[in-house]
């Protein structure tokens, strides 16, 4: 630091911290923000740097910037007391603006508004938090991950621990040994009651977690983050039957608009369940309506028949009183709270008494729909040779230019992690055979709108008018695709769904169509049709017309048949049988067989259906014999997989693999070091030790997978082409050389090595964090199989994610993936950092992050694999603005590329 600004620091008298209180503390620690923020901007003049201004002052840059952060607030503070005061005063926004010395009024309506002076305080509600749990609890957890938990930025956390600390609670750091990892250790950060010694945090029973609260506002109120659901009665419910209507709404729960305890905020649809009666409750798709009879307030359409009692067409809540519906809800506006006189809440900001909502949100508008960036095999190998060639050509020419420009990257650590990614992704496309996404294809969720036209759809995400075929996955055929034209002028839709971000509006015959979706939370692939782009679609199967699964095979008194208990595996099963029937040609006689039973497995576990019944009914096993049945070199008969589309991903078994991969250098493909091991089964069968692959992965050449049919043909052309692409990038990574390691480049660039040491340290902490987290939702999930020994694979699955959110809650596991600083990258560049300690670094940072790094371009720029991606699409007939759309660029960008 230079003379002068030491000559400064003397001047205004700021002494060089080393306890534990920075500067600002005291009886009132804004009282000099206006002094401390002038000096800062004095420092900066005389180009000191953040981190040289922060050393200056005593304090660690942290510390630093809650403090700038806090001096700012109080500043504003003051211009919003003085502008107040002025209004008060009579005058006008202008007058106050000449009087404050602002250039317009603009600053003045900023400082009167009254949103801006709420997000101002946040940082000093959460500190008055805190200080509530430190005296309820004692000393609490503040470390990595608890901003998350608590719903708020990890920056008004630091300012809310500056403020806490300046008022004389300790914030104090430290290490715990970590159980299951002997040398290894935890970071702690603990803030602490005023007087606590540093020595009291090594007291691990004393120490104390908040993850029972969350803040919805950033800061600005806390609530409890799961209270146990309000119930309704069940005088205030309907249930519309399958003859009256419920079928065409089969799943659809109508609320009556403007009442307060049923409130979807600010979406027009949600994922729900409520409480019924203290012990059921009910499970679908809410929208509001303006047609429900006198009395009630919601309305369950269902497709059972009437005489069903309530009771059995609502669900039963469990047990668990952290979980009442079986399933996790949304963390972040999940539950939510109404102004009421006579509530027993209170809002943490007005004081008003409020009660919780009877809505439980698992998902809302907004949180369904997604870009899809691929085509499954499953929809494309059932469409025209064209559209097939087409799609893969795209999918090839795309990885080709990735692969061209991670090679023009000139630090070799960073290509060679770029190019370890990239391989494995082209060994897992050669197996998932996922083709090049269409033009504006995109998933929603599907909401029924009886009085919608067979042939229309309402789609607000669409141009009205514009054609679009619907895909369900999983997928049966070209004869489950309905093609309908968009009318975003349909008024009962609009006034449902308005400008729905996700969602769609159909009627229950386009739902039958797509394998007897439902309207609880099914979504469906949007694809828009017309010019270049050609959807096969043929009539429905005459076998599935007015077929309903759960009318045929459900209803039935448990015990009287088989349950299912592995959907996935089922579906997987009937699902290839399906493709390879398809492309062998069955009959449509055949394939309604076929897709009558996947329409029964696909919700057997769901609505308890009798799929085994269906099984016979529909003839599996003889269509089975004919079309997967095969005789292996040694006369034994197999069913199974019988196409390159289903053989694909169909699981092998190989010996015990030890250790990484083997790379030949002059290759590029990889061997494993297998391990010969016998062992003895429950039933003392000696058996050899193995493990699963898939069909795809284990063989070098596709074809070998393939019957003959020009689709599978197709595929494993795009199969092998990805098999040598992953060889050629393995290849070339492991002939790059590493960047020159300088000792000096470290000197001058000190600070940033540190901080990225910093950063790597944070990130590499949460590894053992997250086998806390697997071990104790192990633990929990084995507990609750041996209460449940007849658990369903599907309720195994969803107390294990449920079991694991809470244990990386409880143990504070949350990635931290590492941001690369400008000046942190022209250390790496320069060789400040050795090799090992950048492919860890690189190992936590963001792929796509890195890849815009390593690949610096003027943002009117396009990439070379969007070049090349403008080229093949224009080559395959596409036009401009279909190009533009794909792309997410104008169509002038794609007429300069191609002009």
């Amino acid at each position: 630091m230079n003379s002068i600004a030491e000559d400064n620091l003397m001047h205004y008298g700021t002494p060089r911290h080393s306890g534990r209180y920075p500067w600002g503390s005291g009886d009132n620690p804004y009282q000099r923000s206006g002094d401390f923020l002038s000096r800062i901007e004095e420092l900066k003049n005389q180009g000191l740097t953040e981190t040289e201004i922060a050393k200056a002052m005593g304090m660690s840059t942290t510390q630093y910037r809650a403090q700038k952060s806090l001096a700012k607030d109080e500043r504003r503070a003051l211009d919003v007391a003085r502008a107040k005061s002025l209004r008060e005063d009579g005058l006008s926004l202008n007058e106050i603006a000449r009087e404050m010395s602002f250039a317009n009024d603009s600053s003045v309506r900023s400082l009167l508004n009254e949103r801006s002076e709420a997000r101002m305080n946040q940082a000093k509600k959460t500190a008055e938090f805190l200080k509530e749990q430190i005296a309820e609890k004692g000393m609490i957890d503040v470390g990595t991950g608890v901003e998350r938990e608590l719903g708020i930025s990890k920056e008004k956390l630091k300012e809310a621990l500056a403020i806490l600390e300046a008022e004389g609670y300790p914030v104090y750091g430290g290490r715990i040994q970590q159980a299951t990892n002997p040398g290894k250790h935890t970071t702690l950060q603990v803030v602490c009651p005023p007087g606590t010694e540093h020595k009291e945090i090594y007291d691990y029973d004393n120490i104390h977690s908040v993850k029972d609260y969350i803040s919805y506002d950033d800061g600005e109120s806390f609530r409890k983050s799961f209270v146990y659901p309000e119930s309704m009665d069940s005088s205030r419910l309907k249930i519309r039957y399958a003859e009256d209507g419920g079928i065409e709404k089969d799943g659809v729960i109508e609320i009556r608009r403007g009442v307060e305890d049923l409130s979807l905020g600010e979406s027009h649809y949600a994922q729900v369940r409520i409480l019924v009666d203290g012990n059921r409750y009910l499970k679908g798709m809410a929208v509001y309506s303006d047609d429900l009879p006198d009395g009630v307030d919601v309305v369950f359409n269902t497709n059972k028949k009437q005489g069903t009692p309530t009771g059995d067409v609502l669900k039963k809540i469990t047990n668990d009183p952290e979980n009442p519906f079986g399933s996790l809800i949304k963390e972040h506006g999940g539950q939510s709270y109404y102004d009421d006189p006579n509530g027993k809440y209170t809002d943490p900001v007005t004081g008003k008494k409020q009660s919780l909502s009877l809505i439980n949100k698992r998902a809302e508008e907004g949180d369904w729909g997604e870009w899809s960036d691929h085509l499954p095999s499953q929809f494309l190998s059932k469409q025209s040779m064209t559209l097939i060639n087409k799609q893969l050509d795209l999918a090839t020419k795309d990885k080709f230019a990735e692969f061209d420009e991670i090679c023009s990257l000139t630090n070799p650590t960073v290509k060679k992690a770029l190019l370890k990614s990239f391989a494995d992704d082209c060994d897992s496309a050669a197996v998932h055979l996922q083709a090049a996404a269409l033009p504006r294809q995109k998933y929603q969720v599907i909401l029924p709108v009886t009085d919608m036209k067979d042939d229309e759809v309402y789609a607000p995400n669409y141009k009205n008018g514009e054609k679009v075929a619907l895909i369900r996955y999983p997928h049966g055929g070209t004869f489950e695709i309905p093609i309908l034209t968009v009318n975003n002028k349909q008024p009962t839709a609009k006034r449902m769904l308005d400008n729905a971000l996700d969602a769609i509006g159909i009627n229950s015959k386009v739902a039958e169509r797509l394998s007897g979706a439902d309207f609880d939370g099914d979504t469906v692939m949007v694809i828009p049709t017309g010019g270049k782009v050609k959807v096969t679609s043929t009539p429905p199967l005459k076998g599935l017309e007015g077929f309903d699964p759960k009318l045929e095979y459900g209803g039935k008194k448990e015990g009287t048949f088989k349950p299912m208990k592995n959907t996935q595996t089922e579906m997987g099963k009937i699902s290839n049988l399906i493709t390879d029937m398809t492309l062998k040609g069955a009959t449509q006689d055949e394939l309604a067989r076929a897709v009558r039973h996947s329409m029964v497995v696909i919700d057997a576990e769901k609505h308890k259906l009798d799929y085994k019944q269906s099984e016979q009914d529909n003839g599996i096993s003889a269509l089975k014999k004919k079309y997967q049945g095969t005789v292996d070199e040694n006369g034994r008969y197999h069913e199974g997989a019988a196409t390159l589309i289903s053989r694909a991903k169909s699981e092998t078994s190989v010996l015990k693999r030890k250790g990484s991969p083997i790379i030949n250098k002059e290759t590029g493909e990889q061997r494993y070091k297998e391990v010969y091991e016998e062992y003895t089964d429950k039933n003392g069968k000696v058996k050899v030790r193995t493990q699963a692959s898939t069909k795809m992965a284990e063989t070098k050449d596709a074809r070998t997978l393939s019957s003959g049919t020009p689709q599978e043909e197709a595929y494993a052309d795009y199969a092998n082409n990805m098999k040598s692409l992953a060889n050629r990038a393995r290849r070339e990574m492991m002939n790059t050389g590493k960047i020159a390691y300088s000792a000096s480049a470290k000197r001058t660039y000190q600070a940033e090595v540190d901080s990225l040491e910093a950063k790597l340290n944070v990130a590499l902490k949460n590894a053992p964090r997250e086998r806390q987290a697997q071990i104790l939702a192990n633990a929990a999930v084995k507990a609750k199989k041996q209460e449940n020994p007849d658990m369903t694979k599907g309720e195994i699955k969803k107390a294990n994610q449920q079991a694991l959110t809470a244990a990386r809650n409880s143990v504070g596991a949350k990635r931290e993936p590492i941001l690369i600083t400008d000046r942190e990258w022209e250390a790496i560049q320069a060789g400040a950092i050795s090799e090992n300690r950048l492919t860890q670094i690189i190992n936590n940072v963001d792929t796509d992050k890195l890849r815009q790094r390593a690949t610096p371009r003027a943002t009117t720029t396009l990439s070379s694999a969007k070049v090349n991606k403008i080229s093949s699409m224009n080559a395959s007939g596409y036009t401009t603005a279909e190009i533009a759309e794909a792309l997410g660029v104008s169509a002038s960008t794609v007429s300069k590329y191609l002009n």
